[in-house]
């Protein structure tokens, strides 16, 4: 089957590439945003500030479920999506203290 007989294969393929390039694009941002808390952790580390900061966390959740509404994206897996890269995070943050000799605080 080619594309030339087929223009639904065609199509599809239209379609993959673009997913193709979407999902590079989510790795790339979720590579800086990870180089972005990785500072955040050795600051906090410097700082003996607590890995977690459930405030800041419950923010982000009503933050991103409106953001996600208004990109009708499902609310409950944004706010899992976020659950995920928080966790991540935070084990993130709680290695570079033990790295660093300096334990975080525990979380308040």
């Amino acid at each position: 089957m080619t594309t030339d007989r087929n223009p639904a294969l065609a199509e599809l393929e239209t379609l993959r590439a673009s997913i193709d390039n979407i999902d590079a694009a989510l790795i790339h941002m979720l590579a800086e945003r990870f180089r972005c808390t990785q500072a955040v952790g050795e600051l906090k580390a410097r700082a003996s500030f607590p890995a977690a900061d459930p405030a800041r966390e419950a923010r982000q959740i009503t933050r991103l479920r409106e953001l996600a509404h208004n990109a009708h994206l499902d609310p409950n897996f944004a706010e899992k999506f976020l659950a995920f890269v928080v966790k991540e995070v935070i084990r993130h943050h709680e290695a570079i203290a033990a790295q660093s000799n300096t334990p975080a605080k525990p979380n308040t």
